[in-house]
């Protein structure tokens, strides 16, 4: 996505162009990796120092009540967001709080047509996202709920 594109999809959500929800934008599709509002301040901090963490806070929620991000959150409670658009699912490490975005076709596809078929009384589904929680096995890189690193990075899906 280049910066242009990031000035359109706020204009055509109603929202005023910002230097603020510009850079905050930027940061999320930047990070690729579901950042939390801390990690996207420290992120635009170099370019951006006058812009606060309630700043970041405010335009963060602002971009997701538009939906032009979307609020992940994880079993510890930690808000994430993530900038994807096109329909895919999380895995969940319960380890090191990672999140990564998983590709699977065939399985939403499966989601989508069972729930077309069986339908919940009194409830419209309107978009189905599976997180699928667990533990990686190998040594890839994580940012552990410490904040400490280990290992190897290795991100499922492409963006």
């Amino acid at each position: 996505m280049k910066f242009e594109d990031y000035r359109i999809r706020l204009r055509d959500s109603g929202l005023r162009v910002t230097p603020q929800r510009l850079a905050v934008y930027e940061a999320v599709v930047m990070l690729h990796d579901h950042p939390t509002a801390e990690e996207v301040s420290y992120y635009i901090r170099t370019k951006h120092p006058e812009i606060a963490l309630g700043t970041v806070y405010k335009t963060l929620e602002t971009l997701a009540e538009k939906a032009i991000l979307y609020r992940v959150k994880t079993d510890s409670g930690l808000l994430r967001y993530d900038a994807v658009d096109d329909r895919h699912h999380h895995i969940y490490c319960t380890h090191c709080d990672r999140i990564e975005d998983y590709y699977d076709t065939e399985l939403t596809k499966m989601l989508y047509d069972y729930f077309e078929n069986h339908h919940i009384p009194n409830f419209m589904v309107e978009d189905i996202k599976l997180q699928i929680v667990g533990k990686y096995t190998d040594k890839r890189e994580t940012v552990l709920k410490t904040g400490k690193q280990s290992g190897k990075s290795n991100m499922i899906g492409n963006r």
